[in-house]
């Protein structure tokens, strides 16, 4: 079993003005959609789409906690959610001539609500999969995700960490399944400026160094690295136009652990992570699996040669 873990959840209220946001005055819009919105929550959306049995958790509260749960029902995906008093935040996504993102910091979770979230996971069993994404809310502890890890393996499950910064950092002796920062995030951890592949290299290896079991890299535009043992593969991104970055870097995610649990083959799985992600990346939304079957075809991985 595959469950997604998004401690902070969100209603995405993402918007279309008619013209270039003008502060201080009247703005108008003639087109919005709401979504069920968080990096795991994204994952299990996903999932469904390939059609992977899963399940999602984090806290929701309140009248958006309940609209979430609606959306995602909405979609068939399966949802054990922990409820707490405060509600769930609303972030707001202007698509303008620039992309614009107005987070909210998110409700409050007591002691007791996030002591009440390990009831969701009490059927983990071995060789399951936990992914762990995005930020924690107000309330828990500095160690939650830590002590989160800790019961995960426990249980002789797997983990994936979708995070960043420290936190990230201290998941790796954990032995994560899966990691995948950007090129940002890795500048981020490591403190360096990368401007090639050459460059990224050693870092990508150094995640594995540090207990990753595969590290993916996003290079945006440019395509992805994968890294695996002693091997490092790259592919460039199918053609398209760029849409949406909202929610790619998790749609590669799903399709790494979709494909991987069917084939339990490292490099197929690492074809539809960048299909999953480009589609994603091409859409208003979370790409659907037409969209993902339409570009698996197109993405060639080659091996690169160590210099």
């Amino acid at each position: 079993m595959i469950y997604t873990v998004t401690l902070n959840p969100s209603i995405d209220y993402v918007i279309y003005p008619n013209s270039t946001i003008k502060l201080g005055e009247l703005n108008r819009f003639d087109k919005s959609h709401k979504s069920a919105g968080g990096k795991g929550i994204n994952v299990s959306r996903i999932l469904k789409q390939l059609n992977t049995e899963n399940k999602a958790l984090g806290f929701v509260g309140g009248h958006t906690g309940q609209l979430l749960t609606d959306l995602l029902a909405d979609e068939n995906v399966e949802t054990d959610f922990t409820s707490i008093k405060a509600s769930t935040r609303i972030n707001v996504k202007v698509k303008g001539d620039q992309e614009t993102e107005i987070n909210d910091r998110g409700p409050r979770v007591t002691e007791s609500e996030s002591a009440d979230f390990y009831s969701t996971l009490a059927h983990l069993a071995k060789n399951d999969l936990v992914v762990i994404a995005g930020s924690k809310p107000d309330g828990l502890s500095e160690d939650y995700y830590q002590n989160l890890i800790d019961y995960v393996e426990s249980k002789e499950a797997d983990f994936i960490i979708d995070t960043t910064g420290k936190e990230l950092q201290m998941a790796l002796s954990k032995k994560p399944f899966l990691v995948k920062p950007n090129i940002h995030e890795l500048e981020d951890l490591y403190g360096v400026t990368l401007d090639t592949i050459d460059d990224i290299i050693p870092y990508g290896k150094k995640m594995l160094e540090a207990g990753a079991q595969h590290t993916i890299i996003s290079l945006g535009e440019k395509g992805a690295l994968f890294f695996i043992k002693e091997d490092v593969y790259y592919s460039a991104p199918p053609k398209g136009q760029l849409v949406n970055s909202v929610g790619s870097g998790d749609s590669m995610i799903a399709g790494f652990i979709g494909e991987y649990q069917k084939a339990n083959n490292p490099l197929d799985a690492f074809k539809m992570s960048l299909a999953c992600g480009s589609a994603t990346a091409f859409k208003e939304d979370l790409a659907k699996k037409e969209d993902i079957s339409k570009l698996v075809s197109q993405i060639k991985i080659e091996k690169l040669e160590e210099k």
